[in-house]
């Protein structure tokens, strides 16, 4: 029984079919971890969590298919047409994947009211990109960009920015309120509070914020931070011109 089902090269196969997924996977890991998703961001974007549940599926189920079907008893033509498809449709499956980690990847952190907001691609009315300033008219392919969102001036546009905010697609999101951060920096930093605040509420996490506040080159003393609204809680840190250094995984609303 068991030498009829040929498990020997049954495995071999899967296993080098195996090895070429998780090769590809790799590549796959380099553009979405470099690109896409630097740093912080494979986190607070979900990123990590989305690529893996894709390329896990992707990785593991070819070599499963190629282990149920492989059968030299079949035939060069017959087994190659057979592990053709497969390739074809694990290919599918791992482009299909990528795009879906593609339009979710992070494109802004904007800066609007009193918070960052992180914007990822399918989070933006795009609508209005062909009107937004001309630094801001297409989206990021390399991680966010840090913008500022303008207020929306008194009268027919705050009315539209209120009604639109109802429905869920607040001023960050779109194209038309986005402005060089240099231009609400100030805001930003007024807005602020002491990082020494933040080690209060959550002397749990001390040690470990100290470190990556040292990593980012932030003076404790004298950085702030404000809430990030995220796929995750994440604090944006700040120095003391309000220029952004990096992030912290607190949640900053208390």
């Amino acid at each position: 029984m068991l030498k009829r089902l040929d498990l020997r090269p049954r495995a071999y196969a899967a296993g080098i079919h195996l090895l070429i997924s998780v090769a590809v996977a790799g590549l796959a890991a380099v553009l979405v971890f470099a690109v896409w998703y630097p740093g912080a961001f494979r986190f607070m974007a979900g990123g990590r969590d989305l690529f893996l549940l894709v390329t896990a599926v992707d990785v593991v189920i070819g070599p499963v298919l190629t282990f149920a079907v492989f059968n030299r008893a079949k035939g060069k033509r017959h087994l190659g047409r057979d592990l053709a498809v497969i390739g074809l449709l694990q290919i599918a499956a791992l482009v299909y994947g990528l795009h879906t980690v593609y339009v979710a990847r992070p494109v802004a952190m904007v800066f609007e009211v009193e918070r960052f907001r992180m914007v990822t691609a399918n989070d933006v009315h795009v609508d209005e990109l062909p009107k937004a300033l001309p630094e801001f008219r297409e989206l990021s392919l390399t991680g966010p960009r840090v913008i500022g969102a303008r207020r929306p001036e008194v009268g027919a546009e705050r009315n539209d920015a209120m009604f639109m905010g109802v429905n869920g697609v607040d001023v960050g999101q779109r194209p038309i309120f986005w402005q060089p951060y240099e231009k609400t920096q100030a805001r930003a930093l007024e807005r602020s509070r002491p990082i020494p605040l933040l080690l209060l509420q959550y002397p749990q996490h001390a040690e470990d914020t100290r470190q990556r506040l040292a990593d980012m080159k932030a003076d404790e003393a004298s950085a702030r931070f404000l809430p990030v609204m995220a796929r995750s809680p994440w604090v944006a840190v700040l120095d003391k011109t309000g220029a952004l250094l990096g992030y912290l995984p607190l949640d900053g609303f208390f």
